[in-house]
C-alpha cells in the first residue's frame, strides 16, 4: 500500500490514537544485551537510545527523566512526504507541549509529556478538523454540465461502495447513483444547485439540491451529495456544502432538508427537522433528517417533507 503524501490528506485524516501505558527513554547501559520490550531504538555516537515502557525500565533497573505519553498518527504517511511533523510540531508549540517524533514505514509517532496528552489529543483533532474544512488549493467548484455527467456517476458509485446506512458493501449499482440519474431527467432538477467540485481538470465531487415540498410551500431536498474516496477528508463535501448553501441563499431559496450525519450536517447551521415543525418522510430517520432555515424561512410550516420522485422511487 503507498503511503499518502498530501500534507491536507495527512492532517485531516491522520486519526490519533494513545497508546496505554507511559513510556520513557533511556541511554542504554554500554555492553550490556538488551532485553526486555524495547519499542524504539536509535543508535548514536555516544551510544544507543531505546523507548520502552516505563514500567519495563523500573524492573530493568534503568534510569530516565522524560515520562512520556505515546500517540500514534493511524494515517499511512510516506516517508517521502513532506510538512507533515512540521505542521503538528506548529500546533503543539503554540500550545506550549513538546514532542519527540518518531517515523514508521507505516505511521507517524509522538511521544509529548505524559501529563499533555490528553490535551495534546485534542490539539491534534483539533487541526485536523481544521484541514477536513479548508478545500485543496486548486479546488474549482461550478455548475455541472451534461458533459461531466458520466464522472458523477461513477465518483458517486464510488463514494457509495459501502452503504451509509448499513455499513454494507452495497449490492450491484448504488441507489444513490440510481436517484441521482434519475434526478438529471426530472422536473424538480434545478441546473444552479448541481455543483460539482473539479481539481486538475478532474470532477472529485458533486452535490444536488432539488425541488422539495411540505405544507404546500416550497423547499429544496440536498442529496446525494458524494467525494472520490481519495479526496475525501480533505474540504471538498465541506466546500460544496458552502457553496450550495451560498446559492439557495442568492436563490432566494426558504430552507434546504437533507438526511444524514447529526454530528456532520449541524455544523453549517442544520438542526433536527421536526424543532421546525418538518416531519420525515419516514419517522424512523429521527434526527438525521435535518433542515437548514435560510432568511426567508416561512412562519408556521407544519407537515411531512416530500422530496422529488426519484426519492420515492428508489
Amino acid at each position: 500500500m503507498t503511503g499518502e503524501k498530501n500534507l491536507q490528506a495527512l492532517l485531516a485524516g491522520m486519526r490519533p490514537v494513545q497508546r496505554d501505558g507511559e513510556y520513557v527513554y533511556v541511554l542504554w547501559p554500554h555492553g550490556r544485551p538488551l532485553e526486555g520490550r524495547i519499542e524504539a531504538a536509535v543508535r548514536e555516537a555516544e551510544g544507543l537510545t531505546v523507548v520502552l515502557p516505563r514500567a519495563e525500565a523500573d524492573r530493568l533497573g534503568l534510569s530516565y527523566d522524560f515520562v512520556a505519553a505515546w500517540i500514534t498518527l493511524e494515517v499511512h504517511s510516506a516517508l517521502e512526504a513532506v510538512g507533515l511533523t512540521a505542521a503538528i510540531g506548529k500546533a503543539l508549540t503554540d500550545a506550549g507541549i513538546s514532542c519527540n517524533v518518531l517515523a514508521g514505514f507505516h505511521h507517524d509517532h509522538l511521544l509529548v509529556p505524559v501529563a499533555d496528552g490528553p490535551r495534546a489529543l485534542q490539539v491534534l483533532a483539533d487541526l485536523s478538523s481544521e484541514s477536513r474544512d479548508t478545500p485543496r488549493p486548486g479546488l474549482v467548484l461550478r455548475s455541472e454540465t451534461p458533459a461531466d455527467r458520466e464522472a458523477i456517476l461513477a465518483l458517486t458509485a464510488a463514494a457509495f461502495a459501502v452503504s451509509p446506512a448499513t455499513g454494507l458493501p452495497a449490492e450491484g449499482e448504488p441507489v444513490e447513483v440510481k436517484i441521482l440519474r434519475a434526478l438529471f431527467d426530472d422536473d424538480a432538477y434545478l441546473p444552479e444547485l448541481s455543483v460539482v467540485a473539479v481539481l486538475g481538470g478532474e470532477v472529485v465531487g458533486h452535490v444536488i439540491s432539488t425541488r422539495g415540498w411540505v405544507d404546500g410551500k416550497e423547499l429544496l431536498g440536498l442529496g446525494p451529495i458524494g467525494v472520490e474516496p481519495r479526496y475525501q477528508r480533505q474540504g471538498i463535501g465541506s466546500a460544496l456544502m458552502h457553496e450550495t448553501i451560498a446559492r439557495a441563499n442568492a436563490a432566494g431559496e426558504s430552507g434546504i432538508a437533507l438526511l444524514g450525519s447529526t454530528e456532520y450536517y449541524p455544523k453549517f447551521g442544520f438542526v433536527p427537522a421536526a424543532s421546525l415543525g418538518v416531519l420525515a418522510p419516514d419517522e424512523a430517520w429521527g434526527d438525521h433528517f435535518q433542515v437548514l432555515p435560510l432568511a426567508p424561512w416561512p412562519g408556521g410550516v407544519h407537515g411531512t417533507f416530500r422530496y422529488a420522485e426519484p426519492f420515492r422511487r428508489f
